[in-house]
């Protein structure tokens, strides 16, 4: 039995959750977990993405809020009765259906999960004396018990939810990811070196890979979604710092191991022909000849190719290994803002016919 049939049906992608609020959202309560940095917090805004203005889309980081920021008490003199007010930042007023991202729910304070279960309830959900709207979303969030985070729930919070562990991208998924988000593409560059430095512990391997989070050890710092993000912002500002700087801003981000590793990289970008060159000769433009060196040159095309110069950028590409040529190719066509520019230039589209045994 292979690998990919014993795990099948443990773990779903980030996309694969999405689409299980969008398909049941409304019907069940879904406790999304996994391990930390892995962009759980990243559904809310895809949802949106997706969902349009429809709804009503609320963030509440319950680890970091009062009972007031949930309801608050509000006298109704004429009756001589209390009643409890939602916080305006649940934004339940204007009769649209909300979605309702309750996040790291599991690390809350219990007068916080307490107050916040009502929402939980499949029928007649409410929050204080508000009912819901029929077509609303509400969805948890968490990490993995065996993080050693703190997440905690108690039995009849568990009885009502439905739980499913949302996975680790791959270090392809992450790169099709990060080619529409401005990530530096050192960063990109690194992790198509380093497909490992996307593996997670739950995998097993905890032991023998030095980049990625291990809840056995206590570490400062981490290879994840999250923190090769803001390892990219500290690489796109490196001209504004020192060597020292940049590199102990790196190693407090993604770790020793890995900041180290990228640190290398950074030397590769120092190292390529400006674009300018590549584009006003691409016959005679210099090609990088250490892989990484190719592998930054490659990531950092993808984002700056147009309609103007993906036909030079192609003549000189052509000069590289046929392995740049491919994953230059195969990542502009993930691309969504990048798409028409490639196939709409016969430069590419040619490329494409003659190389179709190597994509």
């Amino acid at each position: 039995m292979s690998d990919t049939q014993i795990s099948f049906g443990r773990t779903v992608s980030l996309e694969e959750g999405a689409n299980l609020l969008k398909a049941l959202g409304h019907r069940n309560r879904f406790l999304l977990r996994g391990e930390p940095g892995i962009g759980k917090s990243s559904i809310l805004s895809y949802l949106q993405s997706q969902m349009g203005d429809e709804y009503n889309y609320t963030y509440f980081d319950c680890m970091n809020k009062d009972l007031g920021d949930i309801v608050m008490p509000a006298i109704n003199r004429e009756t001589r009765q209390t009643e409890y007010f939602p916080n305006a930042a649940f934004n339940l007023t204007n009769g649209k259906p909300s979605v309702i991202m309750l996040d790291e729910f599991t690390k809350a304070p219990q007068p916080i999960q307490n107050m916040l279960h009502p929402l939980l309830e499949v029928v007649n959900p409410r929050l204080g004396d508000q009912p819901l709207h029929p077509d609303r979303i509400v969805f948890l969030t968490g990490n993995m018990g065996g993080d050693n985070v703190g997440d905690n729930l108690k039995a009849h919070t568990i009885g009502r939810l439905t739980t499913v562990t949302v996975r680790k991208s791959t270090a392809d998924e992450w790169l099709g990811w990060a080619v529409n988000r401005d990530i530096n593409p050192v960063v990109m560059a690194w992790v198509n070196q380093f497909p490992h430095c996307m593996d997670s512990y739950m995998d097993g391997n905890s032991e023998s890979n030095p980049y990625i989070y291990n809840p056995k050890k206590v570490q400062g710092a981490y290879v994840s979604p999250r923190s090769l993000q803001l390892a990219s912002n500290i690489i796109d500002a490196r001209g504004m710092l020192s060597p020292n700087a940049a590199l102990s801003a790196l190693i407090g981000t993604i770790g020793e191991s890995g900041a180290r590793d990228m640190n290398a990289y950074v030397d590769f970008q120092d190292q390529l022909p400006s674009w300018e060159s590549i584009i006003d000769k691409p016959d005679k433009a210099k090609i990088p000849e250490a892989p990484g060196a190719c592998a930054v040159m490659v990531f950092g095309a993808v984002t700056k190719v147009d309609n103007k110069t993906i036909s030079p950028f192609m003549e000189y590409i052509e000069r590289m290994d046929a392995e740049w040529q491919a994953i230059f190719a195969v990542n502009i066509a993930k691309n969504p803002a990048k798409q028409q520019t490639a196939f709409t230039s016969s430069k590419f589209r040619d490329w494409v016919l003659a190389n179709e045994d190597i994509l």
